[in-house]
């Protein structure tokens, strides 16, 4: 295909980025080299979009330094950038309605674009009316832009955990968007998806994307090296270690915030919290 004939396609990550690491870097780089390696995509940018701190997990630090670490971390990039939309907002915002508000942001970018011609423009508005309205959930996109979620296994085994997740929210991320999973050693992505109905259904519009090079970084072992007092170098960006030892962050005390306060997806569920 000639390169006008590619589909474009924007990675949006979503999570806590407490801090953000090495790998979470990597996935985006390996989900742009999987879907370009198809030959039907280009991939034209990353966003990262942090949580906001009314989502209440253990241990969440707050949004002004994961969003500055995150932004010190691609500071070299040319394609990915940090998006704060998510992190300001007041109350949580689940993912599905952060996809939507990047959706309509790409959509209202390319509209703008002073080359799109007449026809095209008005397919843009039709998509974009259609991924407007939650009704039209079965409206399929066109050949224009694509935005797509990139997660790690573990947010696609999340979808499984009683209340956690919407079954309209499920529904609308894998079938209106789709979704790029890079999968870690020990995690069967492709089993988990035969045994779900909503992404068994949906699963063409799921790629699965393995990692070879064996990388178990998680922020969750990066916060206990760093209360323990131990080196996490070349598991962060530099600029992040910097940053975390000049703020002080991530200690005992902050790994205890939020242990009382049920996770604000559960709240739906078991009511408010004690906070």
């Amino acid at each position: 295909m000639e390169p006008q004939d590619l589909t474009k396609v924007v990675l949006l990550a979503c999570g806590s980025f407490n801090p953000i690491t090495n790998m979470h870097l990597r996935m985006f780089e390996l989900a742009r080299d999987y879907l370009e390696d198809t030959g039907q995509y280009i991939v034209v940018r990353g966003i990262i979009s942090a949580v906001g701190d009314g989502y209440k997990k253990k241990g969440l630090i707050e949004a002004c330094h994961r969003v500055d670490m995150a932004r010190l971390a691609t500071d070299t990039s040319d394609w990915i950038k940090v998006d704060a939309w998510e992190s300001q907002q007041p109350e949580w915002v689940e993912t599905a309605k952060v996809m939507r508000h990047h959706y309509k942001e790409l959509m209202t970018a390319e509209q703008n674009n002073d080359y799109v011609d007449t026809a095209k423009k008005r397919r843009l508005d039709e998509t974009k009316q259609a991924f407007e309205d939650p009704s039209s959930y079965h409206t399929r996109r066109d050949n224009g832009p694509q935005l797509k979620l990139l997660c790690g296994a573990d947010v696609l085994e999340s979808f499984g955990v009683p209340n956690l997740w919407k079954h309209e929210d499920i529904a609308e991320i894998v079938g209106r968007y789709g979704l790029v999973c890079i999968t870690r050693n020990g995690c069967d992505a492709h089993k988990f998806i035969h045994q779900s109905e909503v992404l068994w259904k949906h699963r063409k519009n799921i790629h699965v994307v393995r990692e070879w090079v064996t990388n178990e970084i998680s922020a969750t072992h990066v916060r206990r090296a760093l209360c323990r007092g131990q080196t996490v170098r070349y598991l962060l960006p530099d600029p992040v270690v910097s940053y975390i030892q000049e703020h002080g962050l991530y200690s005992a005390e902050s790994e205890q915030k939020n242990a009382d306060v049920i996770l604000a997806p559960l709240q739906r569920h078991t009511g408010p919290s004690s906070s």
